[in-house]
């Protein structure tokens, strides 16, 4: 049998999933392997660093930075409060001295002679790391972090923005190739998941955050809207990171797309479940795809077994066509030709043919499509 192999997109009705949940530095976790969690539990915290906040005291009290040292109230080390007296000049004849207040809070880190400068160190910055996937704890990773794994439903999409969010599912559109507009956002649908059918408008994505959704999603969506509703060209590193208020991802492509009907199905039989929804996004090395994960209900069995093989391209596998003229059409694969074909332009490549819904059938190169993952 013709076999070839190609990354893509997964979209399972049910998948084992394991996510990694790690602290930035060292710190504490707080579940044990076993453990059932909620994806909004804590499962492990630490404390970052404070920030520094340099305070020159030469400078406001017209010393010579050698003389900072003795006219110094408070030592490192010390705490300060907003307010407290932190330096006094000696005046002339114990009169006409210069006291200098502090404007922040903190613990002096260092205070120099040799700049008359004096570093406060602010709080500590707690860090928490949330499950983010309802499952069990299978290992622990000491003073790091945990793993966690569940039966899940899995859509990953294409781009997202704005990072992690949770929520329940609600279906703002009747069909997959419906507009997601800004009508069919309502007040009621603070903080859960929309999803919708075709492109959503940027008027849509702006209502969504007004009226606190967690999550919006749907098919495609038009560049111009993505830099108006950020206020600046993103760029093609990473999202994840963006401060809109709401998650926002597509699962097709940009412009005007449909979402594939099997997403949206798949979606609609969970409209009322808890999910996570996640918009990073990295396109470059380490891909990463913007995802919605649903648990499954206790007892669901996962035939891993029956799962096709990662990657692999053979007769029978959907796959989606990535590239014009028929971008975003959704197809099974019908033949894998062993031999390179020469294409309208006049080069050569490996091809298949793809038999889209509508029956017809096309022949694409075979990096022009990727596989939706079973």
């Amino acid at each position: 049998m013709a076999r070839a192999y190609t990354p893509g997109l997964k979209v399972s009705g049910q998948t084992r999933h394991k996510t990694r949940r790690i602290l930035p530095i060292p710190g504490e976790v707080l579940v044990k392997k076993g453990d059932r969690v909620q994806a909004e539990d804590i499962v492990a915290q630490t404390f970052m660093p404070g920030d520094i906040t340099p305070v020159n005291v030469a400078n406001k009290l017209s010393l010579p930075p050698v003389d900072v040292i003795e006219c110094m109230l408070k030592k490192a080390g010390d705490r300060i409060e907003i307010g407290d007296a932190i330096a006094c000049t000696k005046g002339i004849f114990g009169f006409f001295k210069s006291e200098l207040k502090s404007t922040v809070a903190g613990e002096i880190e260092s205070i120099s002679e040799v700049t008359g400068q004096m570093i406060v160190r602010g709080e500590p910055l707690q860090v928490r790391v949330l499950a983010y996937l309802t499952g069990e704890v299978v290992e622990v990773i000491p003073n790091s972090g945990v793993v966690i794994e569940s039966n899940v439903a899995m859509i990953q999409g294409i781009f997202g923005l704005a990072g992690e969010a949770f929520g329940t599912i609600r279906m703002a559109c009747g069909s997959h190739n419906e507009e997601l507009t800004a009508d069919l956002i309502t007040s009621d649908m603070l903080g859960q998941i929309v999803i919708g059918g075709a492109r959503m408008t940027g008027d849509a994505v702006r209502k969504a955050i007004a009226v606190g959704a967690s999550a919006v999603v749907s098919g495609g969506m038009d560049d111009q809207d993505v830099k108006d509703i950020l206020g600046y060209d993103l760029g093609v590193a990473i999202t994840g990171s963006e401060k809109i208020g709401t998650t926002v991802l597509i699962t097709e492509g940009f412009g005007e797309i449909s979402m594939a009907e099997r997403t949206f199905k798949l979606l609609g039989q969970h409209e009322g479940r808890e999910a996570s929804v996640n918009g990073a996004t990295q396109i470059r090395a380490g891909v990463m795809r913007p995802e919605i994960l649903i648990p499954l209900e206790a007892g669901v069995v996962i035939d891993e077994e029956s799962k096709r093989e990662a990657g692999l391209l053979e007769i029978g596998t959907p796959i989606r066509v990535i590239r014009d003229p028929h971008f975003g059409i959704i197809g099974d694969v019908c033949e894998l030709p062993t031999e390179p074909a020469v294409l309208e332009s006049g080069s050569k490549a490996r091809v298949l043919s793809v038999k889209f819904a509508s029956g017809s059938v096309v022949t694409v190169p075979r990096a022009n499509v990727e596989i939706i993952g079973e």
